[in-house]
C-alpha cells in the first residue's frame, strides 16, 4: 500500500481514508505500508501505525530535491504534485521492498504516487483516484490571485491529461463517488470502481451535552475549499443570521488554521484550531453548516457529524457525491440567502432539525461503513 503521506494524525482526507482502509486490510492480510513524506516523522504516527501492521516503511523525500524537482516541472506536461512526490532515492527504495516483498498486489493512494509503480507490469496494480483533482482544481481557478491562477490552470490541465494517461498502466481503478468518476475523462472511466469513504459510526456517537455553539464547521484549515468555506460562514452567512439572531455563535475547528481564519475569531465566531477529539465540535453545537463552493470528492466531515445526529445544510456539489436527499437526510443550499433561512429554521424548529438529524445519521449507518467498502475494494481487487 503506498501512500503520499503518513497517515496520522487524521488531519486530512486522503490520511483518514488510508488509515481505515489499512486497518480494514490489515485484518485478514499481510499488508506493508509504504510512505512518502516530506515532513519530520510523528513519533506517534508509528506508535499508532504499528497497532495495525508490523510492516511500516516511511521513505524521506529530500527538500532540496522537491524544489528542484518543481523547476524542473516547468519544462514538462507532468503535473507539478507528481514531480513534487517522486524523487530517484526513493524510487529506488520502494523498487527495493517490491522485490524484496513481491506483493500479490499494489495499491495506490491517489495518483501522485502512480510514477514509483506504473512499469510494474509483472504485479497487480490498483490505483484509488480518491477524487478528480483536476476538477477540484479548476473550481479554485476563479478565486485565485492573478498570478496563482496562471499557475492553477496549467495544474488542472496537467492532471485532467495525466489522469486519463496513468488509466492505462493500472489493472484496478477506485475513486470516492461517481460524481467524481464522470471528471475523470478516459473513455473507460466507468471501469472505475465507486468505493466511498466510511465511518465507524460506534465511535461517532451523539452525547447529550451543553451546547456552546449555535453552529459548527470542521475540516483541515490551511485547505483553500475550507478557508473559503470558513470565510464564506463567517463573513457572508452569519451576518444575514445576526440580523434576526444576534446571538448566534459560530464554532470554526480543525488543524493548521490559516491566517485568514484565525482572524475571523471574534464574539461570535471562535476559532479552536486542533481539536483532540472532534466528537467535541459535534456535540458542543446544535447544525452543521458546510456551503461549500468548490473541492471535490467525499466530504468526511458531514459523513462524521450526520453520524452525531447533527442536522447538517450543505451545497448540492458535496451532497451529490452522497446521494443524499434534500429535506430527507440533508438540507441542500446555494445562496447565502438560503443558508442562512436554512439555519434559521433548524435553530427555531427544533422538532425539525430532531428529524433531519436522525434521518441523516440513519443514512450514513446505513450506506457508509468501513467493512462493506473494503468488501467493494478487495472484490474489484479480485476482478480479472
Amino acid at each position: 500500500m503506498l501512500v503520499s503521506r503518513v497517515p496520522w494524525p487524521l488531519e486530512k482526507g486522503d490520511k483518514l481514508r488510508a488509515f481505515h482502509q489499512l486497518k480494514m486490510l490489515a485484518r485478514d492480510h499481510e499488508v506493508h505500508l509504504c510512505c512518502l513524506n516530506d515532513k519530520s516523522p510523528n513519533p506517534e504516527a508509528v506508535v499508532e501505525l504499528s497497532k495495525i501492521t508490523p510492516h511500516i516503511h516511511i521513505i524521506q523525500l529530500n527538500k532540496l530535491l522537491i524544489g528542484w524537482r518543481l523547476i524542473r516541472a516547468l519544462f514538462s506536461d507532468r503535473p507539478f504534485q507528481v514531480h513534487y512526490f517522486f524523487q530517484r532515492s526513493p524510487n529506488n527504495k520502494i523498487a527495493g521492498l517490491i522485490n524484496e516483498i513481491k506483493p500479490d498486489h499494489i495499491y495506490c493512494q491517489l495518483i501522485r504516487t502512480s510514477e514509483y509503480v506504473k512499469h510494474r507490469h509483472e504485479y497487480k496494480k490498483t490505483l484509488d483516484y480518491m477524487d478528480a483533482l483536476s476538477s477540484g482544481l479548476r473550481r479554485r481557478t476563479n478565486d485565485a490571485s492573478w498570478w496563482m491562477k496562471i499557475f492553477v490552470r496549467e495544474e488542472a490541465k496537467r492532471l485532467t491529461a495525466y489522469e486519463n494517461l496513468i488509466f492505462e498502466y493500472f489493472d484496478h481503478h477506485t475513486i470516492i463517488s461517481a460524481q467524481d468518476r464522470q471528471l475523470i475523462f478516459h473513455p473507460e472511466r466507468n471501469r472505475i470502481s465507486v468505493i466511498p469513504n466510511g465511518i465507524d459510526s460506534n465511535f461517532f456517537t451523539p452525547v447529550a451535552t451543553v451546547k456552546k455553539f449555535h453552529i459548527a464547521f470542521t475540516g483541515n484549515m490551511s485547505y483553500p475549499p475550507n478557508v473559503d468555506c470558513a470565510i464564506r460562514l463567517a463573513k457572508e452567512i452569519l451576518p444575514i443570521i445576526h440580523k434576526s439572531m444576534p446571538e448566534v455563535k459560530l464554532l470554526i475547528a480543525g488543524a493548521n488554521p490559516s491566517r485568514s481564519i484565525l482572524q475571523l475569531q471574534s464574539e461570535s465566531v471562535h476559532v479552536s484550531g486542533w481539536m483532540e477529539d472532534i466528537r467535541d465540535a459535534y456535540n458542543q453545537s446544535t447544525i452543521f453548516m458546510a456551503p461549500i463552493r468548490r473541492g471535490s470528492g467525499l466530504q468526511n466531515k458531514l459523513l462524521e457529524a450526520m453520524c452525531m445526529n447533527l442536522p447538517c445544510v450543505t451545497s448540492g456539489i458535496a451532497a451529490n457525491a452522497m446521494n443524499a436527499i434534500n429535506e430527507e437526510h440533508m438540507l441542500i443550499c446555494e445562496t447565502n440567502e438560503e443558508f442562512s433561512a436554512m439555519a434559521m429554521r433548524l435553530l427555531q424548529q427544533h422538532e425539525d432539525a430532531s428529524r433531519i438529524g436522525e434521518r441523516g445519521r440513519d443514512f450514513v449507518v446505513r450506506h457508509f461503513n468501513w467493512p462493506a467498502t473494503i468488501d467493494m475494494l478487495l472484490k474489484e481487487m479480485a476482478t480479472n
